[in-house]
């Protein structure tokens, strides 16, 4: 007799951000503020999950975990992007968002309680580009640490290019 397997859910590992700022640096050295957090863009029909992880903030209370989480989306007109849901695993906050208008930059923030009682804010960017109506040819190949992939000449290879 055949069954129906249980699908276990994971969250994208393509949008994971990881909070910064909280690693210990020599006294009397002044610390550059981190860079502006920002996730992977995203087409206006697109349902994705976005996550942010607080571990850093966290070093050294392995107990701790995410506990609440309030998000505020800038601009929030009608038809802009919007939280589908929510939910927290461990150290990470979850977010499923939905729509957004076409070359508009939201800016999500994130307001975490942790179990431990400690409160962490965070603003993220998420651009919007309707990739529907970008030719393949004129998206350049990322690699994963953000530099464009070239030929021998030094042109950046593109999508879908010859």
């Amino acid at each position: 007799m055949a069954t129906t397997a249980n699908h276990v859910w994971h969250p994208s590992a393509s949008r994971v951000l990881l909070l910064d700022g909280y690693l210990p640096g020599p006294r009397g050295i002044p610390v550059r503020p981190p860079a502006t957090l920002q996730w992977p863009p995203k087409d206006p029909a697109d349902v994705l999950d976005y996550q942010l992880d607080i571990a850093p903030a966290l070093y050294g209370n392995d107990g701790d975990a995410v506990a609440t989480l309030d998000v505020l989306i800038i601009p929030s007109d009608l038809g802009d992007l919007s939280v589908v849901s929510s939910a927290a695993d461990g150290t990470r906050a979850i977010l499923w968002l939905q729509g957004g208008k076409a070359g508009t930059k939201y800016n999500v923030i994130l307001t975490i309680g942790t179990e431990a009682g400690r409160l962490i804010s965070r603003s993220v960017l998420l651009p919007v580009i309707a990739f529907a109506a970008v030719g393949a040819t004129s998206l350049p190949i990322v690699l994963e640490d953000g530099s464009s992939l070239v030929d021998g000449s030094g042109n950046p290879l593109l999508l879908g290019g010859d």
